[in-house]
């Protein structure tokens, strides 16, 4: 038997609310997303002036730091022609990216979700996510909730 170790919501609150507050900082409304260790929705957040479309991207980032176990920007590199992830890209039906701006949530080592960050500039998506992601590890890493 496993025992699985997971976000909740409030947790996931707390990384939307950072996050949040880094996008209002710099002045970019953002779509902010966390998901599970599965790559299940937890929690969302649209901020007024957030493009609707970028919600759906968002969800995909924090799916694939999910699922990859990396931030998306990391995965760039190893997914051109030549390289050994060649092609990944199209798997889990086309929703697997390697756009800035997703990034693991991690406790003890474990991958319990992950933050998905959409609708500015890749720096500016990498940005707010890693507000997400730093307020996360200061609040929850060492202990599971």
């Amino acid at each position: 038997m496993q025992v699985i170790t997971r976000i909740g919501l409030c947790e996931a609150n707390h990384v939307l609310d950072a996050a949040q507050r880094q996008a209002e900082a710099i002045g970019v409304p953002q779509n902010i997303v966390v998901v599970d260790e599965s790559g299940h929705l937890v929690a969302a957040r649209r901020m007024d002036g957030a493009k609707f479309i970028a919600m759906d991207i968002a969800i995909n980032k924090a799916l694939t730091a999910a699922g990859s176990r990396k931030a998306t920007r990391d995965l760039a590199p190893v997914v051109v022609p030549g390289q050994a992830a060649f092609g990944i890209h199209a798997q889990a039906n086309g929703r697997f990216t390697t756009l800035a701006g997703g990034i693991p949530l991690i406790v003890d080592g474990v991958v319990v979700g992950a933050v998905g960050v959409s609708s500015g500039s890749t720096a500016e998506d990498q940005a707010v996510a890693e507000a997400g992601a730093s307020a996360f590890a200061e609040r929850f890493a060492g202990h599971a909730e």
